[in-house]
């Protein structure tokens, strides 16, 4: 009987010690409220990243090779896009749009 009084205070204790919260998980309080709401949800994102990524990206669309500007204009046309699968987006490119310059 003594010994069934032991283990039963040993798995007791046992249970104890393994369902026991520590104060760290509770630390971030995303135990009670797990979701934040949309005003603190980008407080750690400074405004003028922002605006320098997209800037930076606005000078990049500005300053494509020509290769790629030819590439975008014969993609748009149809038929220079299906020229380009057999023959290539330099010579569709050539074929549709290159008679056009004159200068």
């Amino acid at each position: 009987m003594r010994a069934f009084v032991i283990l039963t205070l040993l798995a007791v204790l046992v249970m104890a010690a393994t369902s026991y919260e520590s104060h760290e998980s509770m630390e971030s309080h995303e135990y009670l409220n797990p979701f934040l709401n949309r005003r603190r949800a980008n407080d750690f994102i400074q405004a003028d990243t922002r605006l320098r990524a997209i800037t930076q990206e606005r000078i990049r669309e500005r300053s494509k090779a020509p290769q790629e500007h030819q590439r975008e204009l014969c993609e748009d046309y149809y038929p220079c896009e299906m020229y380009a699968l057999r023959h290539g987006y330099a010579a569709a490119y050539k074929h549709y749009f290159g008679r056009r310059r004159t200068k």
